[in-house]
């Protein structure tokens, strides 16, 4: 996991002491690190530094993702229509997308 479940719950305003959804939020983690992962055609670990971290432009993308995920459970809304929010999940990702042709994923 390169995002700990403490950093999923503060970027989603979950109180430390509710963990009902603890298991839930690290399913979402593991989706993002392979959602991420295929957007960029690159495997997360190739773009580790030295200390294993990821850059955070990578981490913040996949928390903007979980979150999506966690608020949204369906793929249905009966509300206002959504609206893309300009320079946030794709245009993180896109800084790091593997335009070639090699296959590293």
């Amino acid at each position: 996991m390169f995002i700990t479940l403490d950093l999923i719950k503060r970027h989603l305003n979950i109180d430390d002491y509710f963990t009902d959804d603890d298991n839930y939020l690290i399913g979402l983690e593991q989706v993002a690190e392979k959602v991420v992962e295929k957007h960029i055609d690159k495997k997360l670990s190739v773009l580790c530094d030295d200390n294993g971290d990821l850059p955070s432009p990578l981490l913040h993308a996949m928390l903007l993702f979980i979150g999506n995920l966690y608020q949204s459970r369906e793929s249905v809304a009966f509300n206002s229509s959504p609206t893309e929010i300009p320079l946030s999940y794709s245009y993180l990702l896109d800084l790091y997308k593997n335009y070639s042709n090699n296959d590293n994923v």
